[in-house]
């Protein structure tokens, strides 16, 4: 097939959901090492949200939850007057499409503003119910589009498309609840989670590969692969804080601001900004990804809450770090769900590579992380006497 050239960059915007910084950057996943051996990557790159539809709402349009709006499971959709990385590129005359497998993506929270094809379908829970309808997040993981499925989608959309430039969003969601990759995952692996993580890389390499097949010039097209939060294992890895560690409400990730589920990988390829291999080490944020892509294809971005990272793609040295702002409200809806989350509130961080500060909104619970000397934040400075932050009445 004939290669598809236009006078604009394509993107291919890629989410690998629920995959924890340290996992995905250990290099025993073929197609992310590759990918990463092949592009700019962050080390410290810090999620805005440990919840799926707020931080992709915070990546599709460049702002933060409290400007955004989206702040719950079904509860708000995006703010109208935000604008979307997806509505700036089609104004641009791009062919937008995306591929998304959970019904943490669904369109209601108007993630699919701006696309041309937005393919949410998921399959019905195994009851036959509507995970649209579940708070529990893991029982919602289990409605989902598992990769191959994904990737033959997203190649069945791009092949339809004729000359213009594409932005092609996939978002991948196996790394989720429930852990259950197939026998055979192609590498060794130490648990089930990077089983699916395993499974999943398999199948982004096939995007990659099928994509190039149908006619997608890599070095015309701006790569950005990124994670919406990471993952609490319970104890699989040593920075881990749910269950018996401390917070039997947080499974998985959604009720907590630790740098397990906020610290997220996010590799950037263009071969036009930036030496391969590149590794920034700078704090950087989710935010900035729609100015950064708005800046490799050269289209003038809107307003956001983020800057471009271009600068720091191109100079490959440490720059300021980039002060990162997290929250999470799913707190509450457990609260109204399960009495034995009752008193659970709202929680807010501000977070530096050095430090972190995390707030229980309408309380006087403030904690204080040193980075450098406890990266697991197990030893909170509280301000005020008060006993750290513990997930249950009885702790």
């Amino acid at each position: 097939m004939s290669q598809k050239s236009t006078s604009r960059k394509n993107v291919l915007l890629i989410s690998l959901d629920t995959l924890r910084a340290d996992v995905a950057y250990s290099g025993i996943f073929p197609t992310l090492r590759g990918l990463s051996e092949s592009s700019v990557m962050f080390s410290q790159a810090i999620s805005s949200s440990p919840l799926t539809p707020v931080s992709h709402a915070t990546v599709l349009s460049g702002r933060q939850p409290p400007v955004h709006g989206v702040r719950h499971l079904f509860q708000e959709s995006m703010n109208s007057e935000v604008t979307t990385l997806a509505e700036v590129l089609r104004e641009q005359g791009y062919a937008t499409g995306a591929v998304v497998a959970s019904p943490g993506m669904n369109a209601w929270y108007g993630l699919g503003r701006g696309f041309d094809h937005y393919d949410d379908w998921v399959p019905p829970l195994a009851d036959g119910g509507d995970a649209l309808r579940v708070v529990d997040v893991e029982l919602r993981g289990t409605a989902m589009k598992r990769a191959p499925m994904v990737t033959e989608r997203a190649l069945r959309w791009f092949e339809r498309q004729g000359p213009r430039p594409v932005l092609l969003f996939a978002h991948y969601f196996d790394s989720h609840w429930p852990y259950e990759p197939p026998e055979d995952v192609g590498i060794p692996v130490r648990n089930p989670y990077e089983g699916e993580v395993a499974y999943m890389d398999r199948s982004v390499g096939h995007l990659l590969d099928g994509l190039v097949e149908r006619g997608l010039v890599l070095e015309d097209t701006a790569v950005v692969l990124f994670s919406d939060h990471g993952e609490d294992l319970g104890g699989w890895y040593p920075d881990d804080h749910a269950g018996e560690l401390g917070h039997p409400e947080e499974r998985g990730h959604g009720t907590l601001l630790f740098d397990v589920t906020q610290r997220v990988p996010l590799i950037v390829r263009a071969s036009w900004a930036g030496s391969p291999g590149t590794v920034v080490d700078s704090q950087v944020r989710l935010a900035d990804v729609m100015s950064t892509i708005l800046e490799l294809v050269d289209v003038p971005a809107p307003e956001t809450d983020g800057v471009s990272l271009v600068p720091m793609m191109k100079s490959g040295t440490t720059a300021e770090d980039l002060p990162a702002y997290c929250e999470t409200f799913y707190r509450l809806e457990l609260a109204k769900a399960d009495p034995r989350w009752r008193h659970l509130k709202a929680l807010t961080a501000v977070r530096k590579p050095d430090h972190k500060i995390i707030w229980e909104r309408g309380t006087e619970n403030v904690e204080l992380y040193d980075l450098v000397n406890d990266p697991a934040e197990r030893s909170p400075y509280g301000f005020f006497g008060q006993a750290p932050r513990r997930g249950s009445d009885e702790s």
